[in-house]
């Protein structure tokens, strides 16, 4: 009896286990139709490969649920159904702007065929898209294997974001394979990524229409793949190409038509793989470990400090990596000891692997303080730490007995009190005489 009990715990706990394992990097994949999960098995194994658990459904299904009493099913959403009008079940721009803003990571590919629904949710995110069959057009970068109206472009590597933890080295990547439409984006926004941009020579419109009206985006204000990173970390990518993932683009040979140079394949599949590890959270992740602060010389903190006390503040970052999380080594981190406004700010000194300190002294003014570290930079989650601490002005018996620079008023006293001496010594010891005269 009790072996079966001690059996029916074991279970348990496996099974247990075993849910916990595969509710990791749980993703939702809308598609427009099945037939794309064949068409860029490529891309769905390197993510399988990688410990994706993906769950493949229409972007029309009528079963389509985010949530359940309260808790998101997935971690991650893929869509790349860019002729769905309406996203089926629960599922709307609301809901995935919802999602969003609860932490969840969004990739989204569309196409020259891109419904409205598609540019509801890219609005929402910061961009614009180009209108329903409206093309990445370039007359000069175009591959050799165009069909003629120039809409299946070459994108060099060197128009890549110079941020190798969201797109991987740009150097030795091929020409990069694009065909579809093209994106805008405000320059004023600090949460949006220009991670891919057109030639100078590309604008986006209609291949088959003449052109009456400005193009909707030109030149290298035409963005083929935009990011957001949102103030909670969340990180969203969009890009006017489903055909950028196919596996047709990963295996395609690449040659500008103006140009002799061949590569045997393109940069597609070596950018998607960086760029997914990116907006998936494998990559650019880093947190506080830890954060300490004392006196000089001393090995704990304060309930207080005094005002003109020396401080030493360190702090320790790590960065995930795989499944386990490694010393973050960088030279730029700052410390603030703010009131109101920064009174000090330290560049914090690297002591070790991941470890950083900086020593200071508290101004001469006494109140509530934080000490906070706002590190953020591109393509790395936002790091803010803030420790609030107190600080005091100095107690009676802890002042200077004399100041140098009162010195003048002291011997002013002092000389006030020694005329008071020597005047009183002479009005008690003189004697006036008597004035000699007759009396009569």
């Amino acid at each position: 009896m009790e072996k079966s009990f001690i059996y029916l715990v074991l279970l348990l706990f496996v099974n247990c286990n075993l849910s916990f394992v595969s509710s990791e990097h749980e993703t939702l994949v809308l598609l427009d139709n099945l037939a794309i999960k064949e068409t860029h098995s490529m891309f769905f194994k390197s993510l399988k490969d990688r410990g994706y658990a993906l769950t493949f459904k229409s972007a029309d299904d009528s079963t389509l649920i985010l949530s359940k009493y309260g808790e998101y099913l997935y971690e991650n959403l893929i869509i790349f159904a860019p002729s769905v009008e309406e996203f089926g079940g629960s599922l709307s721009t609301e809901s995935i702007t919802d999602f969003i803003d609860n932490g969840g990571n969004v990739l989204v590919a569309g196409s020259s065929q891109s419904q409205d629904i598609l540019r509801e949710l890219a609005t929402e995110c910061g961009f614009e898209m180009d209108e329903e069959g409206a093309s990445v057009i370039d007359h000069l970068n175009y591959d050799i294997s165009d069909s003629g109206k120039h809409t299946l472009i070459v994108a060099d590597a060197a128009n890549l974001i110079d941020a190798p933890v969201i797109v991987g080295e740009r150097r030795g990547v091929a020409p990069l394979l694009y065909k579809g439409t093209g994106l805008i984006a405000d320059s004023d926004n600090p949460l949006v990524l220009r991670l891919l941009s057109a030639h100078s020579s590309a604008y986006s419109y209609v291949p088959d229409r003449p052109i009456k009206e400005y193009p909707h985006a030109v030149g290298k204000n035409t963005l083929l793949m935009a990011a957001l990173q949102a103030r909670n970390n969340a990180r969203v990518v969009f890009t006017g190409s489903l055909y950028f993932f196919s596996d047709e683009a990963f295996t395609s040979p690449v040659q500008k038509a103006q140009s002799s140079q061949k590569w045997v394949t393109s940069g597609n599949q070596v950018v998607s793989e960086a760029l997914t590890q990116w907006v998936f959270k494998e990559a650019g992740v880093i947190r506080v470990k830890s954060v300490a602060h004392k006196r000089l010389n001393e090995k704990v903190p304060p309930p207080a400090y005094t005002i003109m006390d020396t401080v030493v503040f360190s702090l320790e970052l790590e960065r995930k990596s795989g499944a386990s999380w490694v010393p973050h080594d960088v030279n730029d981190l700052q410390l603030e000891f703010v009131r109101i406004d920064p009174f000090v700010r330290r560049t914090l000194t690297q002591k070790g692997r991941g470890k950083y300190e900086t020593v200071f002294r508290i101004p001469d003014v006494y109140g509530v303080y934080k000490l906070k570290v706002d590190y953020n930079r591109v393509g790395y989650t936002h790091v803010y730490s803030s420790t609030q601490v107190s600080v005091r002005p100095l107690e009676h018996t802890q002042y200077e007995r004399f100041i140098a620079s009162a010195y003048p008023y002291y011997a002013s006293a002092l000389s006030m009190m020694a005329g008071v001496f020597l005047f009183s010594l002479v009005f008690l010891h003189y004697k006036e005489e008597p004035v000699k005269g007759k009396v009569e």
